[in-house]
């Protein structure tokens, strides 16, 4: 049976009509001017093509950058950090975190927060070069099969003071949530790295790959959602060996194909977790991810996260608190779209960066000139 989906998760473009009309963003994004709000811009991968010019604007404007405990003050305690103050966040340590953002954020004289996936990170010391190397090779590593800044890169961001790397849970995960088979893994089968559902294997958690052929799909959803957890390890079973006996990828030039593994998957219901269950296993992700980012990266300070896809069920809100962090950021209806002193400090919100032009000051654009421009 599917479990419902909350309006927050769906990502339907009337989010923003409804956003919009009851005011949840800020009047600076209006051409008024910053009042009350701290503003929080996000950003993901970068390139210096993409990102330096965003730096410029800040910089020409003199604007000055906030970390985490600032904004923590602030909602926390009231304490606004200071005229002209954003905070710049980086989403999952991409690879050009280190070779790309950090050094833009040096030239800049800017800090920025970097939300760190501890069970994506690859242990090694070694250091790729940054564009500031002459050895600097300007290929995409995001896409690289080191995708994500290592351990040793992590490290010596945090020591720069330049990036304060905070979590984004430990998996970035989603999991299965319905039994309803939709299709099947097969040749071609390529997601965005994040998109490639979580599944137990033999005990223990890993990610469904392109290698998997025949696995069955199902509705999936990020595992900080309420959603409970759904699992077939029977029918997967059977799918993938059936797969590897008729022929491994020269299976899926048969005809009927998919017939035939609809009928090897069978009726299987498989397993769906408990409400315990879940919540349970959302407070052993937090707590580890907060544990290995420090003891990684030998301090104490993280202690702030943010939800993947800004998605927080309520298990998740209280399973922050409970696992030791002061902040989180996550969507909720009717929110701000930046911060204010008194949000609720587990589900704050932040911009596109894209807005980052909507700041006063010279060559300031609105929130419809923005919008047009992205259309484009």
């Amino acid at each position: 049976m599917a479990q419902p989906i909350p309006f927050t998760e769906r990502k339907t473009p009337w989010r923003g009509v409804l956003d919009l009309a009851s005011g949840c963003y800020p009047r600076f994004l209006f051409g008024g001017g910053l009042g009350s709000w701290l503003p929080i811009f996000h950003f993901h991968e970068a390139s210096r093509e993409y990102l330096e010019p965003y730096l410029l604007h800040l910089a020409r404007n003199q604007y000055r950058t906030v970390t985490s405990e600032a904004i923590a003050q602030f909602v926390r305690k009231g304490i606004h950090p200071g005229r002209r103050s954003v905070a710049l966040c980086f989403d999952d340590a991409w690879a050009s975190l280190w070779t790309v953002v950090a050094p833009l954020l040096k030239k800049y004289g800017f800090q920025a927060i970097a939300y760190a996936i501890p069970g994506r990170i690859v242990d090694s010391e070694k250091l790729r070069p940054t564009m500031d190397d002459p050895a600097w090779n300007p290929i995409n590593l995001d896409r690289s099969s080191v995708p994500f800044a290592a351990w040793g890169e992590l490290r010596a961001l945090q020591t720069s003071g330049v990036v304060d790397i905070q979590a984004h849970t430990f998996w970035h995960g989603m999991v299965f949530s319905d039994a309803e088979i939709q299709e099947f893994v097969q040749p071609g089968f390529h997601r965005h790295p994040h998109l490639y559902p979580m599944i137990a294997d033999e005990g223990h958690d890993r990610f469904l790959t392109p290698a998997d052929l025949g696995a069955p799909l199902y509705a999936q959803r990020s595992r900080m959602s309420d959603a409970l957890r759904s699992d077939h390890p029977k029918a997967r079973e059977a799918c993938l060996r059936h797969v590897r006996e008729n022929g491994g990828q020269e299976f899926f030039q048969r005809s009927g194909w998919e017939i035939e593994l609809r009928h090897v998957a069978g009726n299987s219901q498989g397993t769906q977790e408990t409400p315990a269950e879940r919540d349970a296993a959302i407070l052993a992700e937090l707590a580890a991810a907060r544990e290995t980012l420090n003891s990684q990266l030998k301090t104490h300070t993280v202690r702030h996260m943010c939800f993947p896809w800004a998605v927080c069920g309520r298990a998740a809100e209280l399973a922050a608190e409970k696992a030791g962090y002061k902040t989180a950021f996550g969507d909720r209806l009717f929110g701000g779209r930046s911060v204010r002193a008194g949000d609720p400090p587990y589900r704050l919100m932040r911009l596109k960066h894209n807005y980052i032009y909507c700041l006063p000051g010279k060559e300031r654009r609105t929130l419809f000139t923005v919008g047009r421009k992205l259309k484009k």
